[in-house]
Formats: structure tokens, sequence, C-alpha cells
């Protein structure tokens, strides 16, 4: 009895086997891989966390107590219309076809997810899966811009000015260089996003706080964060999500994610501590403030980077990042007197092109990189060229949005508005009761 019994439990053993096997190679032989689906899926997991709840709350934190709801709302609404502008237009602009015109920008053959079945790959995973990775990369790059504006913008504004930036100017960059386009045919070399997310958004933001212009405080009576602790928290999900925004760009689960996910790491501690020891240098004492600003200096700085150098290459990104936006960030504030709110250009501009022509000399075998397909000097002036023709777009492109969207709706709200907050004034709402 206990033989046949036996038997029969192999049996059944090597049947359930076979059946979660079978499926398995079918797919394999089709060209899906599980591991760098589940990989990519939980990576868009953690690239949507960066905005919500991340940036939000390190943006939150920032601002005056009476505008801790108005900054939450920027974040929290352009998620959501970025979501629903990705799936109509946003992603076939990006990554369709486009005719003869793909060099500049995709088609619509692909709006709404036409024609994108279950079966439809790209590389090994889904394509419903990439399309979704990259949605959350849209999301964070409108809720980066945020930042410039905080504090004194209508929001009617912030909806309009989000909605046609999407479209004139995220998903062609991203066609240019992610999509097959022009940039791509150069050789442009961007992993996670050095000039599709941060050059854009981080130029962008300080064109439109140049047309916005100044807080009323600004610069001498500016009220400090009022709440360190909220921003440190988001800097802290930022941080955690970016792991999936730099390792998985891999788009697999192999050693490529792994290495950028070093990389990424160790950059990120590295700005983060060159930018507290400059703070302490400066005023005398090591800010929490200053730290996490560090950690985020140098996160965008690796970003281009991450997927084509070696973690010393990520440790001198964020030490050179930490450095250069710190001054950058000292310059823009006081010496231009430009009121970029929560210093997005600074920070993420600056930080993107430099990590961006960066890769030109990490990227490279000689300096531990893991190799270029063109030497230092010329992938130097691929990469300049596209820091250029993206400054260029960006900046171009968002003048003229902000005008248009100030004939249409306005800008600025009033000063009475301002003085007195924006959460109860334009949304009814106070973050705080006491």
């Amino acid at each position: 009895m206990s033989a046949i019994l036996n038997r029969w439990c192999c049996r059944i053993f090597i049947l359930t086997f076979a059946v979660c096997l079978f499926p398995r190679l079918s797919l394999a032989a089709e060209g899906l891989d599980s591991g760098d689906t589940a990989w990519v899926i939980v990576s868009s997991t953690l690239v949507l966390m960066m905005t919500l709840p991340g940036l939000l709350l390190f943006y939150a934190g920032l601002v005056r107590s009476v505008n801790v709801i108005s900054t939450s709302i920027h974040c929290y609404a352009i998620a959501c219309l970025a979501s629903v502008l990705w799936f109509a237009v946003g992603y076939s602009l990006a990554f369709g076809d486009g005719g003869q015109a793909n060099a500049w920008i995709g088609g619509l053959e692909k709006a709404f997810l036409a024609g994108v079945g279950a079966d439809a790959l790209v590389g090994t995973i889904p394509e419903s899966v990439f399309f979704t990775f990259q949605m959350t990369f849209m999301i964070i790059t409108l809720g980066l811009i945020a930042g410039a504006y905080a504090e004194r913008i209508k929001f009617a504004h912030v909806m309009l000015f989000s909605g046609l930036w999407g479209i004139l100017v995220s998903s062609p960059v991203t066609h240019w260089i992610w999509g097959g386009g022009f940039l791509a045919t150069r050789g442009v070399l961007d992993f996670a996003g050095g000039l599709v997310v941060h050059t854009t958004a981080g130029v962008s933001a300080i064109v439109i706080a140049l047309m916005l212009g100044k807080r009323l405080r600004f610069p001498d009576k500016l009220t400090p964060p009022h709440n360190p602790i909220l921003t440190v928290i988001g800097a802290s999900l930022l941080w955690v999500g970016w792991s999936g925004f730099n390792a998985g760009s891999a788009l697999a689960a192999n050693g490529n994610a792994g290495l950028a996910l070093v990389a990424t790491l160790i950059a990120a501690a590295a700005a983060s501590l060159v930018w507290m020891a400059l703070e302490w240098c400066h005023s005398g004492k090591p800010s929490l403030i200053a730290t996490a600003t560090g950690t985020i200096a140098g996160l965008a700085t690796v970003t281009p980077a991450a997927g084509y150098v070696a973690p010393a290459g990520g440790l001198v990104c964020g030490i050179l990042g930490g450095i250069l936006c710190y001054y950058a960030t000292r310059f823009v504030l006081g010496r231009l007197l430009v009121d970029d709110s929560l210093d997005v250009f600074a920070v993420h501009g600056v930080g993107g092109i430099l990590g961006t022509l960066l890769v030109a000399v990490l990227g490279a075998e000689t300096f531990g990189g893991l190799g270029l397909e063109n030497g230092i000097a010329s992938q130097f002036i691929s990469q300049a060229t596209g820091v250029v023709a993206v400054v260029v777009w960006s900046v171009l492109a968002t003048w003229l949005i902000v005008l248009l969207t100030r004939a249409m709706v306005g800008l600025r709200v009033s000063e009475k508005e301002e003085a007195e907050g924006l959460d109860f004034e334009s949304h009814g709402e106070r973050g705080y009761t006491s």
C-alpha cells in the first residue's frame, strides 16, 4: 500500500510540475521572460512611489505651512493628468513609429494603446508593462517642475501648462532619445533620464520661474521650510524609489541592473555627505534639509550614467554632482536672484546635464566603465549635442506654452492670496488646523 501511495504521489508531483512548467516554456519560446517582467513591474511601482508620496512630501515640507495643501495637490493632480495623457497620446508620440516624421515625433497608431494586446512584447517584457514603466517617468517629470512655481501660481495654469508641456516637450524628447529619434541615431546615451527627465524639467522650471516672477517675500524674508521631517521622509522615499528608476531602466533582471543599482546608491550617499559638508562649512551647522537635497542632486546626476559606469563612476557622479549642484543653487538664488522656489533647475537641470556629459568619460573602459561604441571625444560631442538640443527645445517650448496658457487662464494668484497662502484661498482646505 505504501509503495502504491508513493508511486501516485510521484505521478501527481510530475504532473503538477509539468502543468506549471509548460506554460512557462511556451512563454519563454515567445520571448517573454517572467523574471524581467516581474522586475519591471516592481520598478514601475517604485518610480510611481517617487512622486506619490515621495516628491509630494519632499516638496510639501519645503514650503510655508499655508501652502502645504497647494503644493501637495500639484503633485497629486499632475500624476493623475500625466497618467491619462500618457495613455491617450503621450506613449504613442514617444514610442510610435511616426512614418516620415520618425526622427522628431512618433505617430498616433498607439493612441489609447490601440493594437497593444496581451501578447505584444518590448524585448522580453509585455508592452503593457513597458508602457506603465514609461508612464511613471512622465509623471515624475511633470511633478518635478512643480517645485519651481510653488506658493504663487494659479492651479488652472498648473493643469493646463502640464498637459501641453507633456505633449510638446516630454513626449517628443523621449522619442528623440529612447524612441529611435534623431538623437538616438547620433549615439546620445541617456540610461534612465538625465536628459529626458531632469534636463527637460530643470530647464523648463527656470523658464517658468522667470516668467512667473518672484514670491512676495523673496529673497530677504522667505520663511524657512515649515516641516523638515516631511521633506526628509519624501527624500527617503525618492531614494528608495530611484532603485526602480535607474536599475529598472535596464528593462531586465540582470547584471546591468545590479551595477546600475550600486552606482545609484553610492552616488546618492556621496552627494549627501558632500552637500552636508559644504553647508556645514558655510553656515557652521550640518542641516537635515541640506543633506536631503544633496541626496537628490546625487541621484539626478547619476541617472543618465547609471547603466554605463562602474560603481566607482557612481561615486564620482555623486561627489561632482553634490559640489556643482550646491554652488548652482547658491548662484541661482544669490547672484541671479531667480526664484526657482525649490531649486529644480540647480538640482535636476544642472545634475542631469552634468551626468549626461560624464557618461562620455566614466562610461569608457579606460575609466572603469562598461565601454562605449565611440571614443571619449566622439561620445562627448554626441552627449553635448543632446544637451544643447534638449535645452533649446525645452526653453523655447516652455516659453511659448506659458505665453499661451497665461493668455487663457492667467498665471499668478493675487498678492492677497499669495500672502495668506494658497491652501484655503485656492483649495478651501488647511493642512493644519491649530
